[in-house]
């Protein structure tokens, strides 16, 4: 088991969740319970797949809960895609969050690649 709390990867997924719902705030009203509610929840799995995981038995099972949150991280990735070529969200917002997320998204996969080799 992990401290989940001392990991960066969790730190940065929090972070961009924070940010992510900042962001989001403006978002149209039409949006609340569908393009601003399904990127929130994404967002939020994001570093709640590596609490789990990190809360598994063994490496084997991090591997897994790090493939669902890095399966959450693209999904938010094209939701912010989407946002942006609606003009819900400007591109100053879009790079500033893309760019936090491809940084977690490398780092999952690197972890993946640690843990699922143990």
């Amino acid at each position: 088991m992990h401290n989940f709390k001392e990991l960066k990867i969790w730190q940065k997924g929090i972070q961009l969740a924070v940010d992510l719902y900042k962001h989001s705030e403006s978002f149209p009203d039409t949006e609340k319970f569908g393009l601003t509610s399904q990127m929130r929840r994404c967002a939020v799995s994001i570093p709640s797949n590596i609490a789990e995981g990190c809360g598994r038995k063994t490496d084997k099972d991090l591997s897994k809960f790090l493939a669902h949150s890095l399966g959450s991280q693209y999904e938010l990735e094209t939701q912010l895609i989407i946002s942006k070529e609606i003009q819900i969200l400007d591109n100053e917002s879009f790079e500033s969050l893309t760019s936090e997320l491809n940084e977690i998204q490398k780092m999952t996969r690197t972890l993946i690649k640690k843990f699922s080799n143990v």
